[in-house]
């Protein structure tokens, strides 16, 4: 008797399931939702690498203007970030102390040379001296002269006023007034204004992708530039930078757009990827996250997995199991379920991708 019991409720409870089972399956087939299509289109989008770095010179062309001899600086004719003509005032220094007793010496061994040499061919006329003794007086002579006219050149015998031997942008200021200089120290740094580089830096996976010439978008930060700029990029690095942890990258920059020390925003184009483009507002993501979209082939949803290949600017390159003659849903796809029937919100062929 038990056993017939269980059977009769076994039997029960799978009628009763099997009518809910189709009851649901009839409702998703009489239940309609309004919604808007596009139709799927093949095509490619850039795979970009995000960036923020500063602008400044091309070190290639950077020049430094140096402390021609030991002096000190009497006056400093620019500012940091000047542009400056050819030829205009930079720096003036004034001889040190040591670099006028070696201007005072080379005169006074210049006028020792000279004294020499004429007593030397007062002797020879005498035949006291040998003509050898002449050239040893002569050569002296020259010597000398070559010696203070090179520290005229340098400035040692009175100020020097240093000037721009190109237009350019002053990048760097490394020196004060007053300031006791020796040979050879750098005073400042120019670069023509032209010659700007944008200096960013980007994880060592990032860099594996990028190559010598890959393109790249620039945007300054401060929103000064009405349209997006345009660079390449000009040096890749091949070491991580051990202060940032990132690949060092320099990109080209268009003429006169940017000031050195501006910061701003670089989208570096990789490469491409190709597939089917769809607009961000078509991806849906199940109870697991995985990612499908809704075509309507028929008049009806289904619902396809999809793998997204890439992003940008709001579109989305994917693969996946789709017909590319059925049409794509958009507004309205998130409350569709499998084999409900769509109805259009507005006329299909004013829906278009873009």
């Amino acid at each position: 008797m038990k056993t017939r019991s269980f059977k009769r409720v076994w039997w029960a409870s799978a009628v009763v399931c099997c009518s809910v089972v189709m009851a649901t399956a009839a409702q998703a087939a009489t239940v309609s939702a309004r919604v808007v299509e596009t139709r799927l289109r093949q095509g490619a989008l850039p795979h970009q690498i995000y960036a923020y770095g500063v602008v400044a010179a091309d070190p290639a062309v950077e020049q430094a203007i140096m402390a021609p001899v030991a002096a000190s600086v009497r006056a400093i004719e620019v500012r940091l970030g000047q542009r400056v003509a050819r030829g205009a005032p930079l720096i003036e220094l004034a001889p040190s102390p040591n670099a006028r007793a070696s201007y005072a010496q080379a005169k006074s061994a210049l006028r020792a040379a000279l004294a020499g040499e004429a007593r030397t061919k007062a002797l020879v006329h005498q035949f006291l001296a040998t003509r050898q003794d002449l050239a040893n007086a002569r050569k002296a002579v020259a010597d000398a002269r070559a010696n203070l006219k090179a520290l005229n050149a340098v400035g040692a015998g009175a100020p020097r006023l240093l000037r721009a031997p190109f237009a350019a942008t002053v990048t760097a200021l490394s020196t004060r007034v007053g300031s006791l200089v020796q040979e050879g120290t750098p005073l400042l740094t120019i670069a023509p204004p032209s010659a700007l580089v944008l200096r960013v830096g980007v994880t060592p996976a990032d860099a594996a992708e990028l190559s010598l010439g890959a393109p790249a978008t620039l945007k300054p930060v401060s929103g000064g530039a009405a349209a997006a700029l345009k660079g390449r990029v000009v040096m890749l690095g091949a070491v991580v930078d051990p202060s940032t942890g990132l690949v060092p990258i320099e990109i080209s920059l268009p003429p006169n757009r940017l000031f050195p020390g501006e910061t701003v925003r670089a989208a570096i184009t990789a490469r491409t990827v190709s597939g089917i483009i769809v607009p961000h507002a078509a991806l849906l993501l199940d109870t697991k996250g995985r990612p499908y979209v809704v075509q309507a082939p028929n008049g009806r949803a289904k619902l396809i997995p999809v793998v997204v290949l890439n992003s940008d600017a709001g579109k989305d390159v994917i693969s996946g199991p789709l017909d590319l003659s059925a049409p794509l849903v958009l507004a309205g796809n998130y409350q569709l379920k499998a084999g409900m029937r769509v109805r259009l919100a507005a006329p299909r062929a004013s829906r278009g991708a873009r």
